[in-house]
């Protein structure tokens, strides 16, 4: 055993190499470009042929099948970015809740796609819908503005129910005070 003391150690701090994530940044975005091709080529016509498959020409079934798309696919998204907003939350947290937003919003983002789109594939979807799911583009819109509104009202009730719960805490206390008092 010797008295002599360990040498010390000089660590550095571990730096994140700019290139690695240069490099990284650049692979994610030419993937995300060529996604953004691909899809704008192949999915307008899939989506179109999917619901058209559902609806089968009746026009009642595309009203009713836009509706529960333009609602569900609206309103789910909305109440899940709230979670969001609701509480302070790590970026992480967020960035995953934002994700999954966007997933449950995909019916609907396919489906404006083809509404706004102005690729062939996007014409191609627009003429499918028009055969085989008739009503079901306006349908839609009607049920995504329908369950804005469905948010906004939910939003509303919740708020006016916390202050109410609040008012009511407050008018316990000071009740609770003036029997102590008397």
């Amino acid at each position: 055993m010797s008295d002599t003391p360990a040498p010390a150690t000089t660590e550095t701090p571990r730096r994140t190499p700019w290139r690695r994530n240069l490099i990284l940044l650049a692979v994610a975005l030419v993937v995300i470009v060529l996604a953004y091709f691909i899809g704008g080529a192949a999915l307008p016509r899939w989506w179109s042929h999917r619901i058209g498959d559902q609806v089968d020409g009746s026009m009642a079934a595309g009203i009713g099948l836009g509706l529960f798309y333009g609602f569900v696919f609206t309103f789910l998204p909305l109440m899940v970015l709230w979670l969001i907003v609701r509480r302070k939350r790590s970026w992480r947290f967020r960035a995953w809740v934002a994700a999954a937003a966007l997933v449950l919003a995909i019916p609907n983002l396919l489906t404006l796609g083809i509404v706004v789109g102005n690729g062939s594939a996007a014409h191609a979807g627009e003429r499918t819908l028009d055969v085989e799911a008739p009503d079901f583009r306006a349908a839609t819109l009607v049920g995504a503005v329908v369950a804005v509104l469905a948010f906004v009202a939910v939003r509303y009730l919740l708020a006016s129910r916390r202050r109410s719960r609040a008012r009511e805490k407050g008018l316990r206390d000071e009740l609770k005070a003036r029997d102590e008092a008397s």
